[in-house]
C-alpha cells in the first residue's frame, strides 16, 4: 500500500492476469508503468476501479453499459465509456481519448483499490509486447529488475485478459475478446456483438503481441523438424512425436482450462529454446475467440504496431 501511496508500482494478481499496478490519478505513477514495461504511449491502460460509485465518477453510464456492468462485475469484463470532465484520472492512461477503459476486477485487486480509495491503472505485468504473466514467478523473472514489489497469489483463474466492449448509439462492440465469452455478453445485452477497430480505441489492440521469442506457427496439421509443439485435444498433428517439446491445453479440449494454460505453456516452450512453436488448432467458439486472438497477435510479425 505504501508503494502505490507513494507513486511507486505494484505488480499485483487479478482474476485474467498479473497486473502492473499504479495509481491512476498520478502521472509519476503512470509513467513508472509505461517505462517499467516499455510499453509506448498511444497504448492506453485501463483503469481499474473498486465499486460502481468509484466507476460513475470517472466515466458516464448508458443503459447498456449499466446493464453489463450489473451482470459482469466484478470480473474479466472491461467497458470503455465517455469520460467524466475534471474525473481524476492522469491523461496518460487515457492516451489522450475522450474514452476510458474501466473494469472492476474480483479479489484481491478490488480489495486493494478500495483500501487505497483511488483507482489503479494496470496493464498486464510483462514486458511491451511480450507473454502476459499469470504467476508471480513468471512477472518475477521478466519485470523483477524493474520493480519493487510482486504479490504472489498463484496462477491465475482465468489466464486471458479481460474481453473490451463499447457501446456506441445503443450498438456494441467488442474491440477485444478475452475472459469473458461473446455469448455470454450477447446474451446479457439481447443483441449481437459487432467486430472491427478504427486504430487502437483500448489497451491490448496493437497487432503484435502477447509474442513469445520463438516464431509462432498457427493452425498446423503437420510438424517440422526442430518445433516445439503447442496441443489442443486428444488429436495430434502429424509428425507430433518429433516436436522437440509439448504442451497440450487440454487433453480433454476443454477452452477454459485452455485459455487458463495459454500464457504459461507459451512460455514454458519459449524457454525450450526451439526456433519456432507450432500451434494445433483451437475452435473459435466461446473463449476459443480470445485465444485465437492472442495466438494470431502472438504469431503477427513484430514491427507490426496497429
Amino acid at each position: 500500500m505504501a508503494l502505490l501511496e507513494g507513486g511507486d508500482v505494484v505488480a499485483i494478481p487479478t482474476e485474467t492476469v498479473y497486473g502492473l499496478a499504479g495509481d491512476a490519478t498520478n502521472g509519476v505513477a503512470v509513467a513508472r508503468i509505461f517505462e517499467a514495461k516499455g510499453r509506448p504511449r498511444f497504448n492506453p491502460l485501463i483503469a481499474h476501479v473498486a465499486d460502481r460509485a468509484m466507476a460513475d465518477r470517472i466515466a458516464g453510464f448508458d443503459p447498456l453499459s449499466a446493464r453489463l456492468a450489473e451482470a459482469f462485475w466484478p470480473g474479466p469484463l472491461t467497458l470503455v465509456l465517455p469520460q467524466r470532465a475534471d474525473n481524476g484520472i492522469h491523461p496518460l492512461v487515457t492516451a489522450g481519448l475522450d474514452t476510458i477503459a474501466l473494469r472492476m476486477p474480483r479479489g484481491f485487486g478490488g480489495e486493494l483499490i478500495a483500501r487505497l480509495g483511488r483507482p489503479l491503472a494496470a496493464p498486464s505485468a510483462n514486458s511491451s509486447g511480450r507473454i502476459s504473466g499469470t504467476t508471480a514467478g513468471a512477472v518475477a523473472a521478466d519485470l523483477g529488475d524493474r520493480i519493487r514489489l510482486v504479490v504472489d497469489d498463484g496462477a491465475t483463474p482465468v489466464g486471458l485478459e479481460s474481453t473490451i466492449v463499447k457501446v456506441e448509439h445503443g450498438r456494441l462492440r467488442l474491440l477485444r475478446p478475452g475472459g469473458i465469452g461473446a455469448e455470454e455478453i450477447e446474451a446479457v445485452a439481447g443483441a449481437k456483438l459487432s467486430r472491427g477497430a478504427s486504430g487502437i480505441e483500448a489497451p491490448g489492440m496493437l497487432a503484435s503481441h502477447y509474442a513469445p521469442g520463438a516464431a509462432m506457427r498457427l493452425n498446423v496439421e503437420e510438424i517440422a523438424d526442430g518445433e516445439a509443439l503447442l496441443a489442443f485435444g486428444r488429436n495430434r498433428a502429424e509428425g507430433w512425436e518429433k516436436a522437440v517439446a509439448l504442451r497440450n491445453l487440454s487433453e480433454t479440449g476443454d477452452l477454459r482450462e485452455a485459455a487458463s494454460n495459454l500464457f504459461a505453456f507459451m512460455q514454458a516452450l519459449d524457454r525450450g529454446g526451439a526456433a519456432t512453436i507450432a500451434v494445433e488448432p483451437i475452435p473459435l467458439d466461446g473463449l476459443g475467440e480470445a485465444i485465437n486472438d492472442r495466438l494470431a497477435r502472438a504469431a503477427a510479425p513484430r514491427d507490426k504496431r496497429v
